[in-house]
């Protein structure tokens, strides 16, 4: 018999994560909010997962075990939807560990800011070895991302929400369509696409996951989280965000014109983005395409420029730079990289 309906649901997928997941349930049934249902979606899984996953199910009304033979997250997630009952559906992954008040503090958000359908929070970084300092960087990155102009701004650059630190409405994922299969990240695709479609996002100052890095994580093992495919769908997204918000549509300038960047920003030209040209901080630098010297771009007025720069010091280095010339973020800017 299932439990009165329940305010939020927790997708929780997991395939052969007996070695985290008792950690990872056990956070959850440990919240001080406690009007939740967990749906733990077994995909697959050939280890002792489903066995550790129905314990808690036998032990707790509040966990339902369903399985998804379909193999992919996709699957798995989609599947928890069509089974969730709650409100409001948060996230949850079987490497992680949530904070006792994470569903309380979430939950708070989205019944006092009814303009809101989507809240995340801060991540605690959880390293396994020496050498991660590219996920480090992403997450305290992400974690510098709060307020609802900065996530929409910053969307371009990388996925701007931590994907088990989210919750949202499920009216959004209603009407705004649930999780995509393709050959692209799907959370970032999702937030892409809930962004696109006016959706107001917010992250809580707490952190309410401690995110534990593996080698197995699928953001290192799949090609699903890829550059290229980061750059596609996040290009897919970018050429329709500037037919709306570039008044000198399709013309762009970039700053980058090193072979990364310009090979970045030219996917913008199949899908009809004009790149006028490419600004470079170097006098010297020779292209078969136009080059502009950074002290000499054209004015706010007179251009809208995207800026590809992989390196920190050098994208604040110019951000700084067209302040002082009076470009403002999301009206005459936007970092894509």
């Amino acid at each position: 018999m299932k439990i009165k309906k329940p305010k939020t649901s927790i997708l929780f997928p997991f395939y052969n994560a007996e070695l985290t997941l008792e950690r990872a349930i056990s956070s959850i049934s440990d919240q001080t909010f406690t009007n939740f249902e967990c749906i733990l979606i077994n995909n697959n899984s050939s280890d002792n997962s489903a066995e550790i996953a129905n314990r808690f199910c036998e032990a707790d009304k509040r966990f339902l075990l369903v399985h998804e033979e379909k193999r992919g997250i996709v699957y798995a997630l989609n599947h928890g939807l069509k089974v969730a009952r709650g409100e409001f559906i948060a996230r949850m992954d079987a490497d992680d560990w949530s904070f006792p008040d994470r569903l309380e503090h979430q939950n708070k958000f989205l019944n006092e800011h009814k303009e809101y359908g989507v809240v995340a929070g801060k991540a605690e970084y959880k390293s396994h070895k020496p050498e991660t300092g590219g996920f480090e960087r992403y997450v305290n990155w992400s974690n510098s991302i709060l307020d609802f102009k900065d996530i929409y701004n910053k969307q371009f650059m990388e996925s701007p929400l931590i994907h088990p630190t989210v919750m949202w409405r499920k009216s959004v994922s209603d009407k705004y369509g649930v999780y995509a299969y393709g050959n692209f990240p799907e959370d970032y695709e999702l937030w892409l696409r809930w962004l696109a479609n006016g959706v107001k996002f917010h992250k809580l100052r707490e952190s309410v996951i401690k995110w534990f890095d593996t080698d197995q994580r699928l953001t290192r093992t799949h090609v699903r989280y890829s550059d290229e495919a980061f750059y596609s769908i996040k290009t897919h997204y970018l050429v329709k965000w500037l037919k709306i918000h570039n008044p000198w549509h399709p013309k762009v300038l970039v700053w980058g014109a090193s072979k990364i960047s310009r090979n970045r920003a030219l996917l913008l030209e199949n899908p009809g983005i004009k790149i006028s040209g490419f600004i470079d901080i170097s006098k010297k630098r020779q292209l078969d395409r136009s080059i502009i010297y950074y002290k000499d771009i054209p004015t706010p007025k007179e251009t809208f420029i995207l800026i590809y720069l992989k390196e920190e010091s050098m994208r604040a280095n110019t951000v700084n730079f067209l302040t002082e010339r009076g470009f403002k973020e999301g009206k005459n800017y936007l970092l894509v990289s």
